[in-house]
């Protein structure tokens, strides 16, 4: 597929963050990239230790971090500024303040529409990474996955400036959708929505998902996927965008909109 220019731009970008420099270079562009960003590496290696800025972009955890044993809370996926929260009106959720968009719509064609009303009048919770986050991924409460769509498309910056000025900007970016049940039956969707620049956006447990690229995206089905809770499941390659869509009833959240969070922080619980 012909692929728009924000696509183009972040494979440029995408290139040079993936590629090796001598010792020296890079680590000057680590450095540069730490203090441009204020990144915090206190729980990171040293940014001289990264062979690539991507190495830097995707870095894990030097030591993992604790969270509930409790089944029944939910904990952040990431790290990340809570940028809208609430409940939806029938299909309707906040990409920002004064700002909706048709979840029903954001889901793509994939989704069955049995599924998507189930969702209707449901929590909603954007989590957005900025370039400064850690940018992994985990898996936020015990699950299992049933389906993943990769739905192809644009990668226009997803930073508040942007949300206020772009119209239905998550119906349009490329996304990667995970339809999943809670241990209380309950079913939420987790999407992760690409963005300007690197715009690639990783699923370990599925290496057939390829973003940015001339993909048209796919459609991949399971029937004995379980994540627990913690699990690292993949990173975005540059800061992006979580959406946590869940059923009604499933959950009573506990986070507020313009909050910074953390991985492993607890942010609502089952019902």
């Amino acid at each position: 597929m012909k692929q728009h220019i924000t696509s183009s731009l972040s494979r440029v970008f995408g290139k040079f963050a993936s590629k090796k420099h001598t010792k020296s270079v890079q680590n000057l562009i680590n450095r540069t990239y730490v203090s441009m960003m204020g990144l915090d590496m206190s729980d990171f290696k040293a940014p001289e230790s990264y062979e690539t800025l991507n190495a830097l972009f995707t870095r894990h955890l030097n030591t993992p971090r604790p969270f509930s044993n409790n089944s029944s809370d939910i904990i952040s996926p990431c790290d990340s500024l809570v940028t809208e929260a609430g409940i939806m009106n029938a299909d309707q959720a906040l990409q920002i303040k004064g700002m909706s968009y048709s979840v029903d719509a954001f889901l793509g064609e994939n989704i069955v529409i049995e599924h998507k009303k189930r969702i209707h009048g449901g929590d909603y919770i954007n989590f957005y990474l900025s370039p400064r986050d850690y940018h992994r991924y985990h898996v936020p409460l015990d699950m299992q996955v049933t389906k993943a769509v990769h739905i192809a498309g644009k990668l226009y910056p997803v930073n508040i400036p942007t949300l206020k000025r772009k119209v239905d900007l998550f119906i349009e970016n490329e996304r990667v959708v995970l339809e999943c049940v809670a241990a209380n039956g309950k079913l939420f969707y987790l999407v992760l929505v690409g963005a300007l620049n690197v715009g690639k956006m990783e699923v370990n447990f599925e290496p057939r998902i390829q973003t940015n690229t001339l993909s048209n995206g796919g459609v991949y089905t399971y029937e004995n996927l379980h994540l627990k809770k913690g699990d690292d499941f993949g990173c975005f390659q540059m800061g992006s965008t979580i959406i946590f869509l869940a059923e009604t009833g499933m959950m009573e959240s506990d986070v507020t909109v313009g909050e910074s969070v953390k991985f492993a922080q607890t942010i609502g619980k089952l019902l």
